[in-house]
């Protein structure tokens, strides 16, 4: 794994990146964005599902906050990969980074599990609990992957 990381950063993307002054800093940019989206946009869809705003119809959030987040999942995760190219080896060494690793996987897995064994919320329906459960996961878990996404930063 580790020379397919080090072979990662000796590519001409990775070193592209790495030499831009302004290439790394847009990409930077871009990630910080889509992680906006995608926590901007699945924490207040979570709070719905999980009974916040009961007055308010389920649907709209769901039309709007769903594909809010999902955008920003792809443009994290598409900047991300991006990102890590440039120093593949030290994040892999990284505890911090496989901990956010680890945890997108079961964020998508998640998302996958949402998506395909749960009926889309209707208006004047109760949530079914399975979905309840995906968004108390996802309410927590991408924050926290954001929390460690920055700790690989500091330490």
């Amino acid at each position: 794994m580790l020379e397919l990381a080090v072979a990662l950063e000796q590519g001409a993307l990775a070193q592209a990146l790495r030499g831009s002054p302004w290439l790394y800093p847009a990409v930077n940019a871009g990630h910080i964005l889509g992680i906006a989206l995608l926590v901007g946009g699945i924490i207040p869809l979570d709070l719905k599902l999980l009974g916040c705003w009961r007055r308010l119809p389920v649907v709209p959030f769901w039309q709007v906050l769903r594909l809010t987040a999902g955008l920003g999942l792809a443009l994290a995760l598409t900047t991300g990969s991006l990102l890590f190219i440039t120093r593949a080896s030290e994040y892999l060494q990284s505890d911090w980074f496989q901990a956010k690793f680890a945890l997108i996987l079961l964020g998508l897995a998640n998302l996958v599990v949402a998506a395909t064994r749960f009926p889309a919320p209707v208006d004047g329906t109760p949530v079914v609990p399975g979905l309840r459960r995906c968004a108390l996961f996802s309410l927590v878990g991408w924050p926290v992957v954001l929390v460690l996404g920055r700790m690989i930063g500091y330490f």
